[in-house]
């Protein structure tokens, strides 16, 4: 998936993870080594008020809330609606980001790159 994103940005590709084993292991700082035009960011350890990630689960439980499925098939179907609808609204999604502090960070780490992201929107 990120060389894809690679070739739809034409760019270089900033990457911002967690602590998730996977996202350690081995086999993924082969690939990370293997691609110049990717940078990764990692979070410090139990830092879930950092992780843009954590503002979608709120807004999707909150969005959850007062729903009544009659089956787990409905809940999940319900959960990826959502979380599709939220994927066409960049400033929601801006938001996310923004409240964890790291707008900053990004926009200061970015650059010309992250002003083309934004045009590009």
């Amino acid at each position: 998936m990120l060389d894809a994103v690679h070739r739809r940005l034409g760019g270089p590709v900033v990457l911002v993870w967690d602590d998730y084993t996977r996202h350690v292991d081995a086999a993924m700082r082969e690939l990370i080594a293997a691609r110049d035009w990717l940078s990764v960011f990692r979070f410090p350890s139990y830092t879930p008020d950092l992780s843009p990630a954590e503002g979608v689960w709120a807004h999707l439980k909150h969005s959850l809330g007062n729903l009544a499925p009659c089956s787990v098939d409905e809940l999940a179907a319900q959960a990826r609606t959502r979380l599709k609808r939220m994927q066409y609204q960049p400033g929601l999604l801006g938001r996310f980001i923004a409240q964890t502090g790291l707008a900053v960070l990004v926009r200061a780490h970015l650059g010309a790159l992250g002003e083309r992201v934004r045009t590009q929107q």
